[in-house]
């Protein structure tokens, strides 16, 4: 966390040791995602330049690090976003399939890390339940067996943990 401060403080001796510390991480980070150096080398320094520019709103309470991945994540995306757009302006389809069903690959996965999340944070009767009925594909009579509880009670529990989910999908799509 001092080196926040240091950060904040524009010590640029501090920003340099960060940049060597992780350069090679974020940009291998991003190549294995594109397959590609030249998304790779451009999201780093545009992660690095966002970060400069942005450290007086780092957070104390997050690692510098976990700050570092989820602004190349986001740069990322953007990028190819913005190459998406290109392509499809310029008339280039050839690339267009590729850069969107990445960033629906990015995105789905960061999505399913969020439900998964989600999922562990709901109390325990209702995580059980849910999982059985949905990961393990139980009807509502097996799972009301397996706790002995009614099938309404199965139900009621399976509706409030879809109902959890959609709000904080919902929130985070906002």
């Amino acid at each position: 966390m001092n080196e926040i401060i240091a950060l904040q403080s524009d010590n640029e001796l501090v920003f340099n040791r960060i940049y060597e510390d992780h350069h090679w991480r974020i940009y291998s980070f991003i190549w294995s995602r594109t397959k590609s150096t030249y998304l790779a080398e451009e999201v780093t320094q545009l992660t690095f330049i966002k970060f400069w520019k942005s450290r007086a709103a780092l957070s104390h309470t997050l690692e510098i690090q976990v700050q570092l991945f989820g602004m190349a994540r986001q740069v990322m995306i953007d990028l190819l976003r913005k190459e998406a757009a290109r392509f499809k302006y310029e008339g280039e389809t050839a690339s267009t399939p590729f850069t969107n069903s990445l960033i629906d690959a990015i995105e789905s996965k960061d999505l399913l890390q969020i439900i998964e999340k989600d999922i562990e944070n709901m109390p325990k009767v209702r995580r059980l339940v849910f999982e059985l009925s949905r990961k393990q594909g139980m009807s509502h009579r097996e799972i009301a067996e397996i706790f002995s509880i009614s099938t309404k009670a199965v139900e009621k529990h399976i509706g409030k943990a879809l109902g959890q989910l959609k709000q904080h999908l919902y929130s985070v799509m906002l």
